[in-house]
């Protein structure tokens, strides 16, 4: 078969001895008019069901022939099974990898990104200059551009709501503000300041729901300032619960856990603490066996779902990051990672794939993919950033791009590439 070349006359094949040799045979015959081919004997092969011969599986499910039935000995999944019961959909045969797309020449702190009236925009928070940067996606040029930008320092949050475009600026000195967007002036307006009282030291501020009203907390790293959890009435948000006095908290996350909303607060002077949502009261309580056990000093916390499971991402600066799973009653550690010198472990999706980053200010950033098959994640690439602070994936049109902020340096855009693995 290796030396025939006039597949025309080809009224029968015969596959036989190896599967490279098999293989080698059936795929020139891609380039064969499929109508003189009657008969395909593949018995005797120890077939490889894997993305080398995905093409086969494609080419059978075409052509009119009718051939003996041929099982995969590999890989486990397909084991067993003939190959005309496999679908190409069944197969996993795509790598991505994420590559550099554009530099933007601002240090940033934070990276947000939001939908307002049907477009995407991200904003940035430039601590050294004291501003909040935004971005918008330019049709024309295939890249973000700059087109507003208003004063913060930590943190620039954006929240729609009732489209209205609302961004809650948090501040180490002169206060924090809350901003709205106004489309007459096509400007930001300055429509509430923060009690600074509560407020003194902003470490991280996120925005959700419950039960359809929204919220805002603001975690504070000071001893003199307070973790505060703020409502929206409408006009403007307004305190709702004071949470953590004198714990330097560092970062906050909601999760659901059987239905209900959850806040994980972790701080600089205890573990992690998990705090229950109040229906009647429309407030956070903390109840017996709520501290999340050996993750000491966390400076971030993360969340993620996958496969209905949901999954906690806790950085540590000095020490082991720790990936941890809710199991029963509690949550329980299932990875650990060398992390020294990292602020942030961020998982994020795109599509259906389940990603994480575990930036550095000591070495390249590492990006991992989840791997469901043994509940952890498997390193895929690494990142140059510098003093990375925030990743954040912005999907425009059919295109997700992950930005990674640097605190010292440039922020990078890299633009996520899948790669066909069968062709």
């Amino acid at each position: 078969m290796r030396g025939r070349t006039d597949c025309t006359k080809t009224n029968e094949i015969t596959v036989c001895g190896s599967l490279h040799v098999g293989c080698h045979c059936l795929r020139g015959m891609r380039f064969c008019r499929p109508a003189t081919i009657s008969i395909h004997y593949l018995r005797g092969n120890s077939f490889s069901c894997n993305c080398k011969n995905k093409w086969l599986v494609t080419w059978l499910q075409v052509i009119n022939a009718s051939i003996p039935e041929v099982y995969c000995a590999a890989p486990l999944k397909f084991s067993g099974r003939s190959i005309r019961s496999l679908r190409p959909e069944e197969f996993d045969c795509f790598a991505t990898e994420f590559v550099e797309f554009q530099t933007l020449h601002m240090h940033s702190y934070s990276v947000e990104s939001y939908i307002y009236r049907g477009d995407v925009n991200v904003v940035l928070a430039q601590p050294r200059l004291g501003k909040c940067t935004f971005l918008e996606w330019d049709h024309v040029e295939g890249l973000f551009r700059v087109f507003d930008n208003i004063t913060a320092v930590i943190s620039c949050k954006p929240v729609v709501i009732d489209d209205q475009l609302v961004v809650i600026m948090a501040q180490l000195v002169g206060g924090s503000h809350i901003y709205k967007r106004d489309e007459h002036s096509r400007r930001f307006l300055k429509i509430q300041d923060i009690d600074r009282d509560k407020i003194r030291k902003p470490s991280d501020v996120e925005t959700f729901q419950i039960e359809g009203e929204q919220y805002a907390i603001i975690t504070d790293s000071s001893k003199a300032g307070v973790t505060t959890l703020y409502r929206w009435n409408g006009n403007g948000f307004y305190s709702q619960q004071s949470l953590h006095h004198w714990y330097r908290d560092t970062d906050g996350e909601l999760v659901h856990i059987l239905g209900g909303a959850q806040l994980v607060l972790t701080s600089s002077s205890q573990l992690p603490v998990l705090y229950e949502w109040d229906r009647e009261q429309g407030l956070f309580s903390q109840g017996p066996h709520t501290n999340i056990p050996d993750v000491e000093d966390a400076v971030t916390v993360r969340s993620f779902s996958h496969a209905g499971q949901l999954y906690l991402c806790l950085t540590r600066y000095i020490g082991d990051s720790k990936v941890m799973k809710w199991k029963k009653s509690s949550f329980q550690a299932v990875q650990t990672m060398p992390s020294r010198g990292s602020m942030l472990l961020q998982p994020f999706h795109v599509g259906l794939r389940q990603y994480g980053v575990l930036g550095s200010d000591f070495a390249f950033s590492q990006v991992f993919r989840w791997d469901a098959d043994i509940d952890a994640f498997v390193k895929l690439q690494e990142l140059n950033v510098q003093a990375p602070r925030a990743f954040t994936v912005v999907s425009v049109g059919k295109e997700d791009f992950l930005f990674a902020s640097s605190f010292t340096s440039k922020t990078v855009i890299y633009r996520h590439h899948v790669v066909d693995t069968s062709l």
